[in-house]
């Protein structure tokens, strides 16, 4: 059996300086004042990395959004964080939006984070393909800076067409989809959507793959998306470093999947853990995807 865990959007934040504040990053710091400094906490991050790292799974994947302002400093401290997870080796990442928060922050997050955003070919591009045992990891980036008010992310042509080869040639194993952005985006977060997702779900309706997991919405979820020869279950999780529920957003947590058999056979139980009133980690949710 092979376990993994999934954690997303820790928004670290560092104190920026007055030059910094221009633009979206300045339209960003205000938000970040009124609210969301007092819920995303790294002393919950860490409380989160603990209960995570206890679990021993065979591999973490973090899909995206580890910063906040994209500024050297949380890039740094993020960087932090992921050695704490563990090595390239056993720590999977995809960018996010905030990871690429304004334009001259595009190449920052290869900049610092490159070898957890590396595949087993070596290159720096993406998508790129991780394989660990009969699991393959299939990497995207959805991030790219946008103007104020937005969230949105774009794969692109390019993108897509290396992920049909990529997925024809790990029919077979395991396919994991690691992404930041979720595949299905309700009316009301409309300007936070991914801008080609019924590109990237026709893609997963032609190929198939067994499972794809996603951050951005800070939230626990499960949808159904059209596969190849069934249903392909697309999971969200929390942030990893909410003290607590902010509207229809959970508090921390992380999921953990066991994963079992062979093409044909595939076995995947979902274990939710979430942060409770009392900031004590729980299960909060199991469930059999497969």
């Amino acid at each position: 059996m092979f376990t993994l865990a999934h954690l997303s959007d820790w928004h670290l934040a560092s104190r920026p300086a007055p030059s910094d504040l221009i633009g979206k990053r300045g339209l960003g710091y205000i938000n970040w004042h009124r609210g969301r400094k007092r819920i995303h906490r790294p002393d919950v991050l860490d409380a989160t990395i603990r209960d995570l790292k206890a679990a021993a799974p065979d591999h973490i994947a973090v899909t995206g959004d580890l910063v906040n302002l994209s500024l050297p400093d949380e890039y740094n401290r993020a960087r932090g964080w992921l050695q704490t997870l563990g090595s390239p080796r056993d720590v999977t990442l995809v960018p996010g939006n905030h990871d690429s928060y304004v334009g001259s922050a595009q190449q920052s997050p290869a900049g610092y984070w490159a070898d957890y955003m590396r595949g087993d070919d070596g290159l720096d591009r993406f998508p790129f393909l991780r394989r660990r045992g009969n699991v393959a990891l299939i990497g995207l980036s959805t991030a790219l800076p946008t103007a104020p008010l937005l969230a949105t992310g774009r794969l692109g042509k390019r993108q897509l067409a290396r992920w049909l080869e990529i997925l024809d040639q790990t029919r077979g194993s395991f396919r994991i989809v690691l992404i930041h952005h979720p595949p299905l985006t309700p009316r009301q977060r409309y300007l936070r959507r991914l801008v080609d997702a019924a590109d990237l779900r026709g893609v997963l309706a032609d190929k198939g793959a067994e499972l794809l997991l996603h951050g951005h919405d800070h939230r626990r979820a499960v949808v159904w998306l059209e596969g190849l020869q069934k249903k392909i279950p697309a999971v969200g999780v929390p942030s990893a470093s909410a003290r607590d529920r902010h509207g229809d957003e959970n508090a921390a947590g992380y999921n953990l999947f066991h994963i079992d058999g062979a093409l044909g056979k595939w076995s995947c139980e979902m274990i939710a853990r979430e942060r409770d009133a009392d900031g004590i980690m729980r299960d909060a949710e199991r469930q059999t995807l497969i």
